[in-house]
């Protein structure tokens, strides 16, 4: 049965880990609503391209615009089963969205699918959903994890985590995992 899945967005959101989950889910049949505060349907955010080339982070390169596709403002958090949250800059400031972290925290409370990824651990340690779940991240985020609560799971960059309902993992590299794995707890199944 198709779900139906919001997804926070965010000018300089990593823009392989908002394309590639939206239109993933949506081959397999889920409806997904991507918003942005500020945002109305057919408007765009900037992405990042985020990549590991040898320096001692990531380096940041422009990406491609993504159009959300649904106004924030008509968001109904309780009319979605499950909630993707890419990663990238985006995370950073809306974190300091309150409207945001209520719909975090809405998914967290409700015990429904989350999906987060990279730099997406930023909402969920501010919205304080973290306390005694293990949770894995881009591991520049550990702290966070573990300063709000949660035990982080260090793991190879293109693996995932899932604990309950949660589903986390630390970069794209991870996308087939990571999305197998979101896919599992949301109960979709796919026949080859």
């Amino acid at each position: 049965m198709a779900k139906k899945l919001l997804m926070l967005v965010g000018d300089y959101v990593e823009d392989y880990e908002v394309m590639v989950p939206f239109q993933a889910l949506k081959a397999v049949g889920h409806d997904v609503d991507a918003v942005c505060p500020g945002k109305r349907a057919g408007e765009w955010v900037a992405t990042a391209v985020h990549d590991f080339d040898g320096a001692q982070t990531y380096s940041e390169k422009p990406g491609h615009r993504f159009t959300v596709n649904r106004d924030f403002d008509a968001v109904d958090a309780a009319a979605y089963d499950g909630l993707v949250i890419p990663g990238g800059r985006a995370p950073e400031y809306l974190r300091m969205d309150e409207r945001v972290l209520a719909i975090v925290r809405h998914f967290a409370d409700a015990a429904k699918p989350i999906a987060a990824i990279c730099h997406g651990a930023q909402l969920l340690a501010a919205a304080g959903v973290l306390k005694g779940r293990t949770c894995s991240a881009y591991p520049a985020c550990a702290a966070e994890v573990r300063l709000a609560g949660g035990q982080y799971a260090d793991i190879a960059v293109d693996q995932a985590h899932t604990d309950g309902n949660l589903v986390t993992a630390p970069a794209w590299p991870a996308h087939p995992a990571w999305i197998a794995q979101f896919l599992a707890v949301l109960g979709t199944r796919i026949q080859h």
